[in-house]
């Protein structure tokens, strides 16, 4: 016992010798170099861990512009005295690492000199050893004792072993450095004899001993150690089976098996025993390595001393779990679509993947099956929800399963069938504050908790998809809740969520609430139009933000006006969201523009877009300039119109460039003179509905032109003016004078005959309105109408040779024959007041049918009207007999009128 306690002591102060003065040998760090001075260490080590040390460096030379350091595991030491130019001294407080390395340099700007290194070791005294405890096996030939030692020390600790009788003779010493466990021949000791075991634990620091164990052979014998024969995996991935077998009868043993993986430690695991030498334990991961370990223990003796009645654990046997297929149904729902032509109904079934607890591997696919028959497959979709299938229309529901490597899950029902129920109340709904959540409640109708048609409640549904639709989502809900909360929302976003009761006689219909987990103000305004812009108001209209715009439920808008004047005034109104989306608003005057924005309850969001508008009306200044123009233009118009050349000019050009009927006065067919003897003749027979038709004419024989002279006189016109001068020319004119006027024609076509060309105007009324329009023609024209009174009677009278003063044409009517045979004009010259006119005419035949009408009344001008005239004509007719119709009929006022 002190012999090697002595020795160990000897190599321990051997040891530290060699670290004090031969440093060289025993390098810090492993590091090699040639030391320059010394490096001591108060206390030296080993030294008790939280010791205070204090440092002595010493140079062999004092080096200019270096300076002493110290380092300790790499950082520098800041505690420091100096001593001299080559000694410094350090203090290192409460040192805990049990490993340190200490390195002294010299330093200077750009370069370092290791002078010495030294590493230091830290320990702590030996623990009391703790649970002292001996076994056997009935077949051992060594007694096993084990012991817990306590604390690391860090250093060397000796554990010295003595087995003594009870009166003190000690039968067995040993000695084993940092153990736990030591082995005593079992040949040392008397079966009936009882023993004391001590241990003791002892290094630099101190000394400790174990409470005394006293045990006999007897009572420390232990069941014999098991063995595992044999481990398998059945078709149940969370369970093993354990084959073990001992040399001793298992009548009074139970056995403990413990486990452990790869990377774990040990665990005792759940076993049962399913008979002699079979056990199973469960609660195992699928695809997983484990290590099992058993032992037996006695159950015939009591454990009043503590002692172990427990065998030694067996070896270890390995094995894998195999994969674990789903043991649980799937969450399903379904989606219904249309009904075809064809009688099949599309479904859409959506379901939530299995738990990864509940299975391993991959999920390969899905099946549907009609019903719960899973032996009339729908379809199998890929491990992606949802699935569309089509089913006929009475299948009331289907049913879908996960498939994987190691097996596939059971069906889970999705019911089709509509139950027709009552269906729950969803109450409002409430926001939770982090925004991104819903609590949803419900509750049945009058307090019912089941349909009245008598459907039993098996669960509830939430589904929820976001506006505008998006994926669905949906939620499964136990039939004995009535609230629940949705998460992941999204804020500022608009969710639509829908309840299903889910019975035994199918689904009911939802019940549905829009919501948003939080509000926000809208992105944008709503875009604004406007319609009608008067003075001081305007109507506008705007359009609805789209629902991804509005973040919340709007709740009124704001119209905001701002003038586009100097003063930039700017008007607000609030509307009301239920207000119509078109309106009347009073305004200022003038141009301005507008802009809208839309407010929740989160607050007011941004303008939209920004339009510019004026009155209809054109502004005050752009009236008074369009007012001067017309005014100045009306102005010159009318101050030409009163010149007379210009009028004359003008109504030229007009007349000039217009058609001839313009400027023909048509004759009034009420005044003919004709139609009366002929109203007169045939007694009043015929009747005139309208004073635009044409009398009734007699029968018109062609006759030859021999027989014309007879028909027809010819009659002789002598015109002659009173007071003209002897040289003046005179004229042979056809002339059929009747009264009060005469029938005047001059045509230069090709004449027919043409009844009532001009009204006779015997009436003062009428020779007013022909006085009137006289006043507004020039002097020449004036000239030019007396001179064609003549002209006027031409169209009806035969064998007359006309000659005025500017005749258009001469003409000469024969008194035999109805026709007009027009002369060869001669040249004419009318002189009147220094204007003079010269003018020549084609000659023309002209072919008429002869008339057989007999004029019945013969009438020559008035002499009262003619005597009133400075200048008068001379108008000498024979006429024999015959029908004349009137073409003219021109005043003899209007003659003399013409001529002054």
């Amino acid at each position: 016992m002190n012999l090697p306690s002595n020795l160990w002591r000897f190599i321990i102060l051997l040891l530290s010798f060699s670290i004090k003065y031969f440093p060289l040998f025993l390098p810090a760090g492993c590091q090699l170099f040639v030391p320059l001075g010394n490096l001591t260490v108060k206390p030296a080590s080993p030294f008790l861990i939280g010791s205070n040390l204090t440092v002595f460096c010493h140079s062999n030379e004092c080096k200019q512009g270096f300076r002493i350091s110290l380092e300790l595991n790499g950082e520098s030491v800041n505690s420091l005295e100096r001593v001299n130019c080559t000694t410094m001294i350090f203090r290192l407080f409460n040192v805990r690492m049990p490993q340190s390395q200490l390195i002294c340099k010299l330093k200077s700007v750009d370069r370092e000199l290791p002078v010495n290194g030294l590493d230091l070791h830290g320990g702590l005294p030996p623990n009391k050893p703790e649970h002292v405890m001996c076994e056997m096996s009935r077949s051992s030939d060594f007694i096993d004792c084990t012991w817990e030692r306590g604390q690391k020390t860090h250093i060397l600790t000796t554990y010295n072993i003595s087995v003594n009788r009870e009166n003190g003779t000690k039968i067995h010493l040993d000695q084993i450095q940092d153990a736990e466990e030591i082995h005593i021949p079992r040949a040392t000791i008397d079966e009936n004899t009882k023993y004391q075991l001590i241990i003791t634990a002892y290094n630099h620091f101190g000394a400790s001993q174990s409470d005394p164990f006293t045990f006999s052979a007897k009572d420390i014998v232990i069941p014999e150690t098991p063995c595992i024969t044999q481990i398998e995996f059945g078709n149940n991935s969370i369970a093993a089976i354990l084959y073990w077998k001992t040399s001793e009868s298992s009548v009074h043993l139970r056995s403990d098996v413990r486990l452990r993986t790869d990377t774990g430690t040990w665990e005792m695991g759940e076993e049962t025993e399913l008979r002699e030498g079979l056990i199973q334990v469960d609660g195992l991961r699928p695809l997983t390595d484990y290590e099992f370990q058993m032992r037996t223990c006695n159950t015939s003796r009591s454990n009043s001393s503590k002692r172990s009645l427990c065998s030694k654990w067996s070896s270890s046997v390995v094995g894998r779990s195999p994969g674990k297929g789903p043991s649980q149904q799937l969450l399903a729902w379904r989606k219904l679509g249309s009904l075809g032509t064809n009688g099949l109904r599309m479904v859409t079934v959506l379901w939530q993947p299995p738990s990864p607890d509940d299975y391993t591997g991959a999920v390969q696919q899905y099946r549907i099956f009609l019903g719960n028959d899973q032996n009339q497959e729908v379809t199998s979709c890929a491990a992606v929800s949802p699935c569309s299938v089509q089913v006929p229309a009475e299948v009331q529901a289907v049913s879908i399963s996960a498939v994987t490597l190691y097996g596939m899950s059971p069906p889970a029902n999705v019911p089709l069938r509509l139950s027709g129920d009552v269906r729950p109340v969803l109450r409002p709904l409430v926001p939770a504050a982090n925004g991104s959540a819903v609590f949803v409640s419900w509750s049945w109708p009058w307090g019912k908790h089941r349909s009245t048609s008598g459907g039993e409640p098996l669960h509830y549904v939430i589904e929820w998809t976001s506006v505008p639709v998006a994926e669905l989502q949906w939620q499964k809900v136990s039939k004995d809740q009535n609230n629940t909360s949705i998460t992941g929302l999204t804020a500022g976003v608009r969710y639509n969520v829908s309840l299903y009761a889910v019975t035994t006689r199918g689904v009911s219909a939802p019940s549905s609430r829009l919501v948003y987990s939080k509000e926000q103000k809208p992105v944008c305004g709503p875009s604004v139009s406007v319609l009608v812009h008067e003075a001081r108001r305007i109507r506008i209209q705007w359009e609805e933000l789209p629902v991804d715009k509005q973040r919340g439920f709007i709740i009124n808008y704001t119209i905001y006006l701002q003038m586009l004047d100097f003063s930039n005034t700017q008007l607000s109104k609030t509307v009301s969201v239920s207000s119509p989306r078109q309106m009347w608003m009073d305004c200022p005057e003038g141009a301005l523009a507008l802009q809208l924005t839309a407010s929740t309850s989160a607050g007011e969001g941004q303008r939209g877009n920004r339009i510019c508008s004026q009155p209809e009306t054109p502004a005050v200044g752009l009236v008074i300039w369009t007012v001067f123009i017309l005014t100045l233009f009306i102005a010159i118009i009318a101050n030409l119109m009163c010149w007379r050349c210009v009028r004359e000019r003008i109504k030229q050009k007009c007349m000039s460039c217009g058609p001839a009927w313009l400027t023909e006065t048509l004759p009034k067919p009420g005044n003919s003179n004709a139609i009366r003897l002929l109203q007169q003749q045939y007694d009043r027979e015929l009747s005139f509905s309208s004073t635009q038709s044409d009398p009734l004419l007699s029968p018109i024989s062609l006759i030859s032109q021999e027989e014309r002279d007879d028909v027809y006189p010819t009659i002789h016109v002598e015109i002659s003016q009173l007071g003209s001068r002897p040289t003046e020319p005179t004229a042979e004119t056809p002339l059929l004078t009747s009264d009060p006027g005469l029938l005047v024609d001059s045509q230069p076509e090709h004449v027919s005959y043409k009844p009532q060309l001009a009204p006779l105007a015997p009436q003062g009324e009428e020779v007013k309105e022909t006085e009137e329009e006289q006043r507004d023609v020039p002097s020449f024209w004036e000239e030019d109408k007396c001179e064609r009174f003549g002209v006027l009677l031409g169209g009806f009278l035969s064998s007359v040779e006309v000659g005025f003063t500017y005749p258009p044409l001469g003409l000469t009517l024969s008194s035999d024959s109805s026709l007009l045979w027009p002369t060869t004009p001669k040249a004419t010259i009318a002189s009147n007041g220094g204007f003079s006119l010269e003018r020549r005419a084609t000659e023309n035949d002209v072919e008429a049918d002869s008339l057989s009408l007999d004029l019945q009344q013969r009438e020559i001008m008035n002499p009262d009207t003619a005597g009133t005239c400075s200048s008068q004509y001379t108008v000498e007719t024979t006429l024999k007999s015959g029908y004349f119709p009137q073409a003219a009929t021109v005043s003899s006022t209007a003659l003399c009128d013409a001529q002054r």
